[in-house]
């Protein structure tokens, strides 16, 4: 008979990488001082004592393969519905990140009390609040169903067990670095409590075709806690972003076994909870400045949403020996290859100025076709002169200074026209797809010493 036998293991607690001692570097991730010592258990026993008898599998040709049309539910919100791909499907696992405090409980909560109102049997189970406390945050949002079930518990054989016993359709996790499984000799929120609880999740899931969410926190670099090897566990992961002082969030899919991961959903928080923010262009716009310098509006592509932003920028004389430069929700090298192309191709001295760009309303974009309005801001702040209020701009700017083409060029000019702009300035390039465009003045640039001249 086997025998359980206690040993040490060293886990990174990035991606996960096990070794038998300490090593300074991962040789996984090739990160520094993140490699910590765990207890396992395993069991050992004489090899060959025993065999397990494997059905025989023979292979299938891809024409034998059968398609079945999954159901899925629909939430009730539909930005959530449309970072999801239409909605939960059943027996899906889903990771929701996020920093704290940023609304993961209270949009999962939402999301029970849309469901439970459905008459769909959901389960939320919280290793980190009490009932009260549930309760209180509940009162704000409204009537309950009695559908809705809680738990307080972070022993993962009791949730199992209460799980496989009432057979919820929805399960929410709140979070999976509280619980623990005693069959794991390390303490709750290591390495391979999370891996082990979020294998039994697992099994859950696709066992009883009941979905789960599962709350992760995130680490100081914004990943979730925990080995990378759970985001290849889950089917979907979903990652909760904007500044926990500001009013809104932005819910962006980065996993998704059965929808695009280009799409968001974007929230406003306020007393009674998350809601829907369903033209995100207004209100990321909403008390832009007139006639200021520095100023230019831009159009981002998120997954089949076009949203229009404000790009700010700042060009001063510089007090100092080195100038400073400074990007908030975009790329910083983007900016000092922006500037360059600049100084190369147009002849801006602006070497020796301090420059800050900001991404108003704190989205964080790094689409290249925002390259044409970043430098068209930062030239509009250099020489003091505003552009026209209700001019919208894109395009991708290379190191010769011409400016390219970017996908999907109509659906934006469509939303500048729908917004009351004037005015776009587009790449030439993309003469050809805005051929059809009516009702809004379009201005074609092929290099940036041609929109330079528009300032």
């Amino acid at each position: 008979m086997a025998k359980a036998k206690k040993g040490t293991v060293f886990f990174c607690q990035e991606c996960g990488f096990e070794s038998a001692k300490w090593l300074g570097q991962c040789p996984g991730c090739k990160a520094w001082n993140t490699m910590v010592e765990e207890t396992v258990v395993s069991s050992s026993g004489k090899a060959g004592s025993s065999k397990i008898r494997v059905e025989r599998k023979e292979p299938s040709s891809l024409s034998q393969v059968s398609l079945v049309k999954e159901d899925r539910m629909e939430t009730g919100i539909r930005e959530l519905d449309r970072v999801l791909g239409g909605g939960i499907i059943p027996g899906s696992l889903i990771l929701v990140g996020g920093d704290p405090g940023i609304g993961k409980s209270t949009l999962l909560l939402q999301v029970c009390q849309k469901l439970a109102g459905q008459g769909r049997r959901v389960l939320y189970i919280s290793g980190e609040e009490s009932l009260k406390q549930i309760k209180l945050r509940a009162m704000r949002m409204g009537e309950f169903s009695d559908d809705l079930l809680l738990l307080c518990e972070t022993n993962l054989d009791i949730i199992e067990e209460t799980i496989r016993r009432i057979l919820p359709q929805v399960v929410i996790i709140d979070s999976i670095q509280t619980m623990y499984n005693e069959g794991v000799g390390a303490a709750p929120g290591s390495v391979s409590q999370v891996r082990e609880s979020t294998g039994v999740l697992l099994q859950l899931a696709k066992g009883s075709a009941t979905s789960v969410f599962i709350v992760g926190h995130v680490t100081k670099e914004g990943t979730v806690a925990g080995p990378r090897v759970l985001e290849h566990m889950v089917d979907t992961v979903l990652y909760f972003e904007g500044d926990r002082h500001a009013s809104y969030r932005i819910l962006r899919g980065v996993k998704n076994r059965f929808g695009s991961t280009n799409e968001i959903g974007v929230f406003e928080m306020r007393q009674e909870g998350l809601v829907e923010v369903k033209n995100p262009s207004e209100f990321m716009l909403n008390g832009k400045p007139q006639g200021a310098s520095g100023s230019v509006v831009a159009c981002s592509m998120e997954g089949t949403r076009p949203v229009l932003i404000e790009i700010q920028a700042l060009v001063c004389h510089s007090n100092f020996g080195i100038p400073r430069r400074q990007a908030t929700g975009t790329d910083f090298n983007r900016l000092n290859l922006l500037m360059a192309v600049l100084e190369k191709r147009v002849g801006l001295q602006i070497a020796s100025s301090d420059a800050y760009v900001n991404i108003a309303g704190g989205m964080r974009i790094q689409e290249p076709a925002l390259d044409l309005g970043i430098v068209m801001a930062l030239v509009s702040s250099y020489k003091n002169r505003p552009l026209e209020d209700k001019m919208m701009v894109f395009g991708e700017v290379g190191l010769s200074g011409e400016v390219r083409a970017v996908s999907q060029a109509a659906v934006r000019v469509q939303e500048a026209k729908k917004l009351g702009f004037t005015i776009c300035v587009v790449p030439e390039a993309c003469r050809d797809s805005l051929r059809d465009v009516r009702g809004i003045k379009l201005i074609f640039v092929a290099s940036v010493r041609d929109a330079m001249e528009l300032i």
